[in-house]
């Protein structure tokens, strides 16, 4: 794994000019790679950790546990999701000199808190010996400056969903690339039906997307950050939906899972979904559709990009007020690649898809009653995860892009831009907001 993150970090440009550029805008507060090693805990002394995360019924997963270690007991506390105020409870916490020991943190948003020092470079407690246990595209996601600042959780190989009853009345197949997704998508029109919802108001996707294409949106060079979003792949991603939304082939009026969305899945008048592996606990919420549902490999982008991408994934990452680092490791690393750990949190928490290769899930290697009898997990999923963008990294203000693409991609729908020029706009505002935050930023 060392050399192969080493090179994917150095790509990304991750190395060491991403460490003076976040330190030359920090809090005051000193950065966790100066402080002392904390050793751990002396034998017999009972060590307790609190982590904080939005996943139910975690405290069933540490249960496990804290049975097989009464020296480091393993409290969950339940907290808001992310964006819905997880992240700044967290923030205030650390500000305040406290917090828990453990976080449940996005990958990307991995880059924020390394911007107030908020995390544990795990590496010097040796998680790099641990990295050879999970996926490379996950582990050069949370590995900066040769650190390494959370460990992964989960994480979401995207697929093909549809519903194969439509499929099979319109004589199609599902497409192989997304020249093909564009004549199906027609066809699906001609038959008075959409293929797929675009998603206006969450560029997720479409940041997905691209990635596939092979866009890499940041990098850090000795200078400070460099923005691009106006490469080739992103380009090619964005002038194909442009096209899509001119020729109304795809539906704008709803988002993904919404409610809307599940009664034009529920009813055939939408027919399939471009999505993560945790859609598929989403889709059987469609009602009457069971058994009908099938899985296949995403459309590629033909001559360049990968086989699939990643949307979502989130880490169990230490925060810098831990006491107890070494032991927030130990646990972390066995939730997240030990087989009992990992079944225990697709049971309890219904986690995305699992990071070690080693270990998809045991209920996950079985056929599913609902997807028609597929084994999708092992057919198109084991195979997604691997063909992922390796190269991909986040930039420390990775909500605020989104939300500014949102805005702009909106601008499309009122005549006001092209998506293609959505992307330039916000690549503008980027710099801008990197800038305003006291980092050296530029365009591509």
């Amino acid at each position: 794994m060392a050399e192969l993150s080493r090179r994917h970090l150095l790509r990304a440009g991750l190395g060491a000019g991403l460490g003076a550029t976040l330190a030359a805008c920090g809090t005051g507060r000193r950065g966790t790679a100066e402080q002392a090693l904390i050793p751990r805990a002396e034998p017999g002394e009972t060590v307790h950790l609190t982590y904080w995360s939005w996943l139910k019924d975690l405290q069933k997963v540490c249960d496990i546990w804290n049975e097989k270690n009464p020296d480091v007991q393993v409290e969950a506390v339940w907290t808001q999701a992310s964006n819905d105020g997880g992240y700044q409870k967290m923030f205030s916490a650390l500000a305040a000199g406290g917090g828990p020991d453990l976080a449940q943190i996005e990958m990307r948003q991995i880059p924020a808190f390394m911007l107030v020092n908020g995390l544990v470079d795990l590496s010097r407690y040796g998680a790099g010996e641990h990295a050879d246990k999970y996926d490379p595209t996950l582990m050069s996601q949370v590995g900066f400056n040769g650190g390494i600042y959370g460990i992964p959780q989960d994480s979401g190989p995207c697929a093909f969903y549809y519903r194969a009853d439509i499929m099979d009345e319109l004589g199609a197949e599902p497409a192989a690339t997304w020249e093909e997704w564009a004549e199906l998508a027609a066809e699906y029109r001609a038959a008075g039906r959409y293929l797929e919802c675009f998603p206006v108001g969450d560029t997720s996707f479409f940041t997905a997307f691209a990635t596939q294409a092979g866009a890499t949106w940041f990098r850090a060079d000795d200078d400070g950050w460099v923005i691009d979003m106006t490469d080739d792949a992103t380009m090619r991603v964005a002038e194909h939906f442009d096209k899509a939304i001119d020729q109304d082939l795809v539906d704008i009026s709803m988002a993904h899972f919404s409610p809307a969305w599940f009664a034009a899945a529920s009813d055939g008048s939408l027919g399939a979904v471009t999505s993560a592996s945790w859609a598929d606990a989403l889709i059987k919420g469609t009602g009457g559709t069971e058994g009908l549902w099938r899985v296949a490999p995403m459309p590629t982008w033909g001559d360049t990009g990968f086989g699939s991408t990643h949307l979502g994934g989130s880490t169990v990452a230490t925060l810098a007020n831990s006491r107890h680092p070494q032991e927030a490791l130990d646990f972390s690393v066995w939730m997240t690649t030990d087989p009992e750990g990992i079944d225990a949190m697709i049971k309890h928490s219904g986690i995305g898809w699992s990071p070690s290769p080693d270990h998809i899930g045991t209920v996950r290697r079985q056929p599913s009653e609902f997807f028609g009898g597929q084994n999708y997990n092992e057919e198109i999923l084991v195979p997604a995860a691997e063909q992922q963008n390796p190269d991909w990294a986040w930039g420390p203000t990775t909500q605020q892009v989104f939300d500014a693409l949102s805005d702009n991609v909106r601008r499309k729908l009122a005549g006001e831009m092209t998506l293609m020029e959505a992307c330039a706009r916000t690549q503008e505002e980027t710099v801008k907001m990197l800038r305003d935050k006291g980092l050296n930023a530029r365009a591509a």
